[in-house]
């Protein structure tokens, strides 16, 4: 006989998110931590436990694939600034920007970003997320953005969340290099990559005119590669840098925001298999007017994710639902793609192969919806209808 299944959620509607699509009257069963069934309840195996959903709706756990969330401080002055007409560059060029951040997240200590940082997890949690990606890049010396991957591995074992970093040295260059930004890039190529260990599993740059430049992220990237580091890139946010390129180039995970890509970066990232990462927090926030181009993401095949790029200055946003609601609303993102933009599609922008749709051998991680169609999770602004959140089958 069969050995059952640890748990069996039954009396559901699946919202697979893989080819079998909706499953009406469907099951999900977890054996040590992973998927062990997902389909039709009349298939389901013998169960330890069994938990009836009453008709809920079932989906992959939510995935953040793109936060800043470890950071000190916030920038509620720079929205004033902003909304009397300053820009953001403006604002960076005078010394706001990410290195006001940089001063508040290297006064504080490990432990201060921990305690700091937990309300903005909480909140993304208390709305089915799983999985969340958090970045450094607030600390900008090796001992700060060390402290910053601490922090987010640790934001993780206090809430049991499954936390991916991504170092981001490369985010802004530092008030101590602004005269020899080439010496900072030296440093995060020669000392900063090499030094991470096991505290990141990613490394990303800000290719922009305010932060680095293409041949700049270029070597970042090349360095990252040759330590074993796959890559990511903030790329064309706020002009075309020809970003997008340069990180299919290095065959990265993803490049993210994008609104002034064109169409041989588009091109070039669905050769390289890179997942266009669309941030509307951040382009609402900033009022810009400029959509990304999804047309022509779409027409190449290119995944397309959604996240909150939760972050003190730009996209202060811990809510995946109101994301997909953005996406919809302001990049005419259909709600199939909203859904898969914080599911399938951004496990791939993180290269977690696990994760992402509710299928047999996935890791067993679900959020399960008071709704009536999975369009009301896209639909609904400022409502909540998380009725449970499963990690890893629990």
């Amino acid at each position: 006989m069969a050995t059952p299944a640890d748990r069996l959620w039954k009396n559901a509607r699946l919202a697979t998110m893989s080819g079998a699509g909706v499953v009406e009257r469907g099951a999900v069963a977890a054996k040590d931590g992973r998927i062990a069934y997902a389909g039709p309840e009349a298939g389901a195996p013998d169960a330890a436990e069994i938990v009836d959903c009453d008709g809920r709706w079932i989906t992959p756990g939510l995935i953040d694939c793109h936060t800043h969330l470890i950071h000190a401080g916030n920038r509620a002055r720079e929205f004033e600034l902003r909304l009397q007409g300053a820009t953001y560059e403006e604002i960076a060029r005078a010394g706001g920007g990410i290195v006001s951040t940089m001063q508040a997240t290297r006064a504080a200590s490990e432990a201060e970003l921990v305690t700091e940082s937990l309300p903005r997890l909480d909140a993304l949690m208390a709305e089915g997320v799983t999985t969340v990606e958090i970045k450094s890049g607030y600390g900008l010396t090796l001992d700060d953005e060390l402290k910053m991957l601490r922090a987010a591995r640790a934001l993780g074992e206090a809430r049991g969340v499954r936390v991916r970093t991504t170092f981001l040295g490369a985010h802004a260059v530092p008030p101590e290099y602004r005269d020899d930004p080439e010496a900072y890039v030296d440093l995060i190529c020669g000392t900063m990559i090499p030094a991470l260990g096991g505290l990141a599993d990613a490394v990303d740059a800000y290719c922009e005119g305010i932060g680095f430049s293409p041949a700049q992220t270029d070597r970042i990237f090349a360095a990252a590669r040759a330590h074993g580091l796959p890559v990511k890139l903030h790329a064309e946010q706020l002009s075309n840098s020809q970003g997008a390129a340069i990180a299919a180039r290095h065959a990265a995970l993803s490049a993210d925001h994008l609104e002034y890509l064109d169409q041989a970066g588009v091109a070039a990232m669905a050769a390289a298999g890179t997942v266009a990462v669309l941030l509307p927090g951040a382009f609402y926030f900033m009022r810009e007017t400029k959509l990304p181009p999804v047309e022509m993401l779409r027409a190449a095949g290119v995944p397309i994710a959604l996240a909150t790029d939760c972050n003190p200055g730009t996209s202060p946003l811990t809510s995946p639902l109101l994301v997909m609601n953005m996406g919809a609303t302001l990049f005419r993102l259909t709600v199939e793609e909203c859904l898969a933009g914080v599911t399938r599609n951004a496990a791939r922008a993180l290269g977690l192969d696990d994760l992402g749709t509710l299928e047999m051998g996935k890791a067993c991680d679900l959020a399960i919806w008071d709704i009536e169609s999975p369009a009301e999770l896209v639909y609904r602004i400022g409502f909540n209808p998380l009725h449970a959140r499963v990690m890893g089958g629990v």
